[in-house]
């Protein structure tokens, strides 16, 4: 097979959640440049809709931005019915909705803090995935890519929210690769480091930042954005075989 048909992705339909800015951004961008059309849903439903206007013009695909709030059940099945009815389909779920949460000891996290990342990022992943897998089920096809972390790898110090809820998404991937095997679905993660973000900018601007970096990133600088490009890429176009695997891109962190 040419290179340029295997990572041809026209006449499929993608659901970013998260997917206007960050690394969802990053899903949206080059799943549209590949000739997909995406459904971009997040809160902020302006966003979502002036993404996809832009993904639209640029690429002449088929991009519709809508409101949901993964935290809900309710909220996804509304999507994942619109879909259905609109596109008759999804070949592709990237779940990048997410939060950090706040920053503080676990013996001082309240249940309200706990909850409101857990719902998230850890529930919203699942409620997206369960609604998507449905329909993927009934056409036998299918691909879910969850955005975990290195936090669900490694524990982040003060935030426990967030690497439990990341931990979880690696075991979900897994347990779902498992099940849907029979059905031609695969279920994937990536995993990655630090990339600069707005979630994350102010701290690596700040002197204890640019310490962390210096101390801990052997590459001596966080991500860009534009180096997860060719990785969405091939999770979104990866053969069948590939499973229940997680993808770590984090400039050797995890390895020191």
């Amino acid at each position: 097979m040419a290179i340029s048909r295997m990572f041809d992705l026209n006449g499929k339909v993608a659901l970013i959640t998260g997917g206007y800015k960050g690394i969802g951004g990053v899903f949206s961008r080059v799943l549209s440049e590949a000739g997909a059309d995406v459904v971009i849903a997040a809160r902020n439903k302006d966003a979502c809709k002036k993404t996809a206007e832009e993904l639209r013009d640029k690429y002449n695909i088929n991009a519709t931005g809508r409101y949901v709030n993964v935290a809900s059940k309710e909220s996804v099945k509304e999507l994942l019915s619109f879909i259905e009815e609109e596109f008759g389909k999804i070949d592709i779920l990237v779940n990048a909705a997410g939060i950090s949460g706040v920053e503080k000891p676990t013996v001082e996290l309240t249940e309200e803090e706990f909850d409101r990342v857990f719902n998230v990022d850890f529930k919203g992943t699942l409620f997206c995935s369960q609604e998507a897998a449905k329909i993927m089920i009934k056409q036998k096809s299918g691909k879910i890519i969850n955005v975990s972390s290195l936090g669900g790898k490694f524990a982040i110090p003060n935030l426990t929210s967030y690497s439990v809820s990341k931990a979880g998404v690696l075991q979900l991937t897994k347990a779902m690769a498992l099940e849907l095997a029979r059905y031609n679905i695969q279920v994937n993660a990536l995993c990655p480091g630090y990339f600069l973000t707005d979630m994350n900018r102010d701290f690596f601007e700040s002197d204890r930042g640019k310490q962390y970096i210096k101390e801990r990133i052997p590459i001596r600088r966080v991500g860009r954005l534009e180096e997860l490009e060719t990785t969405a890429l091939y999770l979104a176009t990866a053969p069948p075989f590939l499973t229940g695997t997680e993808i770590i891109i984090d400039g050797a962190q995890s390895i020191i």
